[in-house]
């Protein structure tokens, strides 16, 4: 028989100066997030880490700032807002590493709040959607907060929690979190074509969600034999599953599975990945390993980007100082597929922002991150082409970027690079 308690009860063993780790993307559990922030009179410096949420993120808020104080990986829509104010900071760090900060250690975790799906007939709960970093995190957190779920799929892999071991559970029937796609742009829908046509037969793909990846699986209809290998899934992936496109028979390292960490989209999806043993949802820090990638052949990363300098250099986490996202996983798999044999990295990008602004600089906005060096870089994608870096010399490589650019900015560009190269260009 479980001990069901309320949110309210089961948050009230958090302590002041507790470091608390709040489970992420769709799995995030919003009512033990707002009985956690309704505390914000009775507590003091709980310092907060997670992944992207879902859902209000008030504990962010400075007027909380005594109580609560956040440590992200990663910045989603509800946190940006508050993202480099005093109590709200960015991790930069591989999201391969992000496993390792706890079972080492680096980072102490006193609480973990979760939510998962109810105990199957072994008393075995799952952390369904997202397993990510999570799974360490239960790993070493002294108390466990759970929020019980049937809405939560059960994942294989692992995800796999005993009911024993959570210090206080709650039960809740709302939806977890679930996120359509949209229609694709005429220039998102170019992007996935081209960067369609660099897969090869036999491929390993990983790609993020949104329109671009979305626009690239749907030119993927007359492939053959693709696997998945990647951080996350969502939607896109179903027609060509159920087609039998993506069948991972051509995968050395987990054969026939569909390999992720955290998966988000439509009830679809999430009951697509319930009790199916095709799916294997494991640790980020193996999924991410560069070690685990590189053992599929033509393993072909997706990753997008907000500029691009003319050497080759990415900026994927902020614009100038301003942090919009982070690091993520996209040098690991960047890397992981640069040793893969017969990979692609690619890195995808509009030409243009919404305004008309171009993606493809001279250099980067001052204190912009470099997620991807120029080292690292092998193909990049626009509307207008594919440029491949891989091997090219710096004006080598702004002559082609500049062939991909809007053709509105490529005068000032080419300019921009005979200042900068002089003869070399």
């Amino acid at each position: 028989m479980i001990n069901y308690v309320s949110a309210e009860n089961a948050v009230s063993i958090i302590d002041n100066n507790d470091k608390v780790i709040l489970h992420g993307g769709a799995a995030t559990p919003q009512l033990l997030v707002s009985a956690l922030t309704s505390r914000h009179n009775s507590l003091r410096n709980v310092e907060i880490f997670h992944l992207h949420t879902e859902g209000a993120a008030d504990y962010a808020k400075p007027e909380y700032s005594e109580a609560f104080c956040v440590s992200c990986f990663f910045v989603g829509a509800n946190i940006r807002p508050y993202v480099n104010h005093s109590n709200v900071q960015y991790i930069p760090v591989f999201l391969s590493e992000i496993p390792s900060l706890f079972r080492n250690q680096i980072i102490h975790l006193d609480v973990a709040i979760i939510q998962v799906s109810p105990p199957d007939k072994h008393g075995y709960c799952s952390l369904g959607v997202s397993v990510d970093i999570v799974s360490a995190a239960v790993g070493v957190a002294k108390k466990i907060i759970a929020q019980v779920n049937p809405n939560m799929p059960q994942t294989h892999g692992d995800g796999q929690i005993h009911i024993s071991k959570f210090t206080k559970v709650i039960l809740s029937n709302e939806p977890i979190s679930e996120l359509a796609s949209k229609p694709a742009t005429e220039v998102e829908r170019n992007i996935g074509k081209h960067i369609a046509s660099l897969v090869e037969d036999g491929a390993t793909l990983q790609m993020g969600i949104g329109g671009i990846p979305n626009a690239a699986l749907e030119f993927l209809s007359s492939h053959k034999d693709l696997g998945i290998h990647t951080e996350m899934f969502s939607d896109g992936i179903l027609p060509l599953v159920k087609s039998g496109v993506i069948n991972g028979s051509k995968k050395k390292n987990h054969p026939g599975k569909i390999v992720s960490s955290f998966a988000m989209g439509t009830r679809a999806l999430y009951d697509f990945i319930d009790d199916n043993p095709m799916v294997a949802m494991l640790d980020v820090g193996y999924v991410n390993n560069t070690n685990t990638i590189r053992k599929n052949p033509k393993v072909t990363a997706i990753n997008s980007a907000l500029e691009i300098d003319l050497s080759g250099q990415v900026c994927a986490d902020s614009i100038g100082t301003k942090i919009f996202s982070g690091v993520g996983g996209q040098i690991d798999f960047i890397r992981g597929a640069s040793l893969s044999e017969g990979g692609k990295p690619i890195i995808s990008i509009a030409s243009t922002t919404q305004k008309g602004i171009s993606k493809i600089v001279p250099m980067l906005k001052q204190g912009a991150g470099v997620v991807t060096t120029r080292a690292n870089i092998h193909y990049v994608v626009t509307e207008y082409g594919v440029a491949n870096l891989y091997g090219k010399n710096i004006a080598q490589r702004a002559k082609i970027l500049i062939d991909i650019a809007h053709p509105d900015h490529r005068a000032e560009l080419e300019k921009q690079a005979f200042e900068m190269y002089g003869k070399c260009w």
